[in-house]
């Protein structure tokens, strides 16, 4: 138990979190409805808010903890996870971050509901909270490992009060607090990660990191050193992970939000200037303190979850630690919240809304938001010490959404078929629950770990898609229609 640590830790996301969430609800407590923009941000939001959300959005649980835990088995080569998020924020800042924030829309699936109607709108915007569930309970295992790493705590106790934290990152005033948090937090995070990684070479033999490299080429794990492991890593996760990443992050709802909230299209576009460095560079840190913590006895006994995070509390000087660890928790406080916020949004918009209250109004909406956000954090943390690996099961979530991504395509630059869609969207959903739980992968002569749910949705999305958008009729893609002319011709 450090209780130190803990106080400094909690004193500083009740300070930032707590304050400027409070200063920016009195701030907007005379705008109306509609300019409070709890969503949204009134779509106000300049660039550098945009940026370091954006980037924060996808630097949580699976960038940090799930990269110490993944550096366990594959060494250097889980900075993949990292190179398929820097080619994502290229992607959303100059392609699918402008499409959404130029359409006005609020939500994935009322686009959907645009080209294809509104069951479309509805199953897929039960499938996307689905998955922002899921994450969510991925970010509640990892607020749990840390609040464990000062404390003793199980990790359902750590995720109980990270929650809760996690909820007042949002609660208070939406996106524009989740923007402004974010700033002060991608500062203190940087800052932390490179003088720990400074001070952690200190601490070492010979002051530098050298023994690390010793420790694995002299155990026969050279291949830990390399990004590029081994052909088995390459294909099975590198691979696999960018696939994952890029076709359904880039159209997915926690990371559409930020830019649904810009102010223009050319804001977006220069976001990408801070987005992608900001959130890449944080991979090399990981990897190397991952690899660090495995090479040393003491805390390679501990295991792959709370290794990393356990040395950096011994090692570190205990103001550094608690800095560290305070930037950690904010980081992934950034993705729990944003990621809270864009189901809230889901399920405000998109089922409560469309289905139940069509004439509500933008305080009712909020209202709604709140209650989901709220109940959708404390189940996530009741449950997040059950989860699997983190970065796989990332992954498996991210496979529910790539069918998506190619029916967004499909629907905006080449046919709008009502029919080809409910079909893509149908069998790559189904092809994914296949794989999972049956004996599937088996028949096929391999396994999940070498043939991974993303080739699966990816090959059975785009065949699926290719082939039904070939046979079945439609009107031309958004993009290529009289009605995107007309609605855009200035």
């Amino acid at each position: 138990m450090k209780p130190g640590m803990l106080i400094a830790v909690l004193v500083y996301e009740l300070i930032v979190i707590g304050g400027i969430g409070w200063w920016l609800s009195r701030k907007t407590a005379n705008y109306s409805d509609e300019e409070s923009g709890f969503a949204l941000a009134s779509r106000g939001l300049p660039v550098s808010m945009v940026a370091v959300t954006l980037a924060l959005t996808v630097l949580g649980t699976a960038h940090i903890l799930g990269v110490f835990e993944m550096t366990w088995y594959m060494g250097a080569a889980a900075m993949w996870f990292s190179i398929a998020h820097v080619i994502l924020l290229v992607v959303v800042c100059l392609a699918t971050g402008l499409w959404v924030r130029r359409l006005g829309i609020n939500t994935v699936p009322e686009m959907l509901e645009m080209f294809f109607g509104t069951g479309t709108r509805v199953a897929t915007s039960c499938i996307m909270a689905g998955v922002g569930f899921g994450i969510l309970t991925v970010e509640a295992q990892g607020i749990g490992i840390i609040f464990a790493s000062m404390t003793g705590w199980t990790i359902r106790y750590g995720a109980m009060l990270g929650a809760g934290l996690g909820v007042l990152y949002v609660v208070l005033a939406g996106m524009r607090e989740v923007g402004w948090v974010n700033l002060v937090n991608a500062t203190v995070m940087y800052i932390g990660v490179v003088l720990a990684t400074i001070f952690l070479a200190l601490r070492l033999p010979g002051g530098n990191y050298d023994s690390v490299a010793t420790h694995y080429n002299a155990t026969g794990q050279g291949f830990m050193l390399s990004i590029y492991g081994t052909p088995s890593i390459m294909l099975s996760f590198a691979l696999a992970t960018t696939v994952a990443v890029l076709f359904s992050q880039a159209i997915n709802q926690m990371l559409m939000q930020p830019a649904m909230s810009a102010e223009s299209e050319l804001t977006i576009k220069k976001a990408m200037w801070i987005a992608a460095p900001l959130n890449g560079m944080f991979g090399v840190f990981a990897v190397v303190i991952g690899l660090t913590a495995k090479s040393i006895p003491e805390f390679n006994v501990l295991g792959p979850k709370v290794a990393a995070t356990e040395m950096l509390v011994s090692y570190l000087p205990s103001w550094l630690a608690a800095l560290l660890v305070a930037s950690f928790l904010a980081a992934i406080l950034s993705t729990f919240a944003m990621v809270s916020l864009a189901t809230g949004t889901l399920l405000s918009m998109d089922i409560y809304k469309t289905l139940y209250n069509p004439e509500a109004s933008e305080a009712q909406i909020a209202r709604v938001s709140r209650i989901i956000i709220t109940a959708l954090a404390v189940v996530a943390a009741a449950i997040a010490a059950y989860m699997p690996p983190i970065l796989a099961a990332m992954n498996w979530l991210f496979s529910w959404v790539i069918p998506i991504f190619w029916v967004v395509i499909f629907g905006l630059f080449w046919k709008r078929s009502r029919h080809a869609a409910i079909a893509t969207l149908t069998v790559g959903w189904l092809a994914n629950s296949l794989w999972s739980f049956t004996s599937l992968p088996a028949a096929f002569g391999t396994t999940t770990q070498m043939v991974s749910n993303p080739y699966i949705t990816l090959g059975v999305s785009l065949i699926v898609g290719i082939t039904c958008n070939m046979l079945m009729p439609g009107e031309r893609g958004y993009f290529h229609s009289s009605e995107y002319k007309t609605r855009f011709a200035s």
